[in-house]
């Protein structure tokens, strides 16, 4: 498997998670890393579900697979299997329930055997005590300015974190540099 730059802050070969009405922008900025091979699972029963093209903006479908699993357990077995064959860099599953310590902690030993990195959208409060890191995602509306960066202004608050300390950012998506951009205090 090819090496790429860290998504982000977001350590590779272990798996995090993302909450908030803005977890769905978090994976897919994350998604946006140049080259990324993406699997994202959901469960086929889910309301709303991924068109591959509203991903454009971050990444080319081309790298994509979105995959759709029956029920929540055949839904990690699937992410699990990803993370541990290291055929996608980046693993995205929008898990519908809380997660148990074991199955938290196969998924983070999965990660690491693959050397892929894992992101579970989670519904808030429904997170694993194995997961590397927790982020609350939630999207910053700026009234009438139509700038592109106004399009993915979010506000990122790293909530858990196994290996440092917990902070927040103001952040948006630069599609041309396929990044995303920390916004400055004085740019508020």
């Amino acid at each position: 498997m090819t090496e790429f730059k860290q998504l982000f802050p977001l350590q590779v070969g272990r798996v995090h998670e993302a909450c908030g009405s803005g977890a769905i922008a978090f994976a897919a900025m994350a998604c946006g890393q140049a080259g990324l091979r993406v699997l994202w699972l959901q469960v086929g029963w889910q309301s709303e579900q991924l068109n591959p093209m509203g991903l454009v903006q971050f990444m080319s479908p081309k790298n994509l697979i979105v995959a759709q699993a029956e029920n929540h357990t055949d839904l990690l077995a699937c992410t699990e299997d990803g993370l541990r064959s290291g055929a996608a860099n980046l693993v995205v599953a929008e898990v519908t329930q809380t997660l148990d310590l074991t199955a938290g902690r196969r998924l983070q030993l999965a990660a690491e055997q693959g050397g892929s990195t894992g992101i579970l959208v989670i519904p808030e409060g429904a997170g694993s005590n194995a997961t590397q890191t927790r982020w609350h995602c939630s999207p910053i509306f700026r009234g009438n300015h139509k700038t592109e960066e106004n399009l993915t202004l979010q506000h990122w608050q790293l909530i858990k974190n196994k290996t440092g300390t917990l902070n927040n950012w103001k952040v948006y998506w630069d599609a041309k540099a396929h990044r995303v951009i920390v916004v400055s205090e004085d740019g508020q």
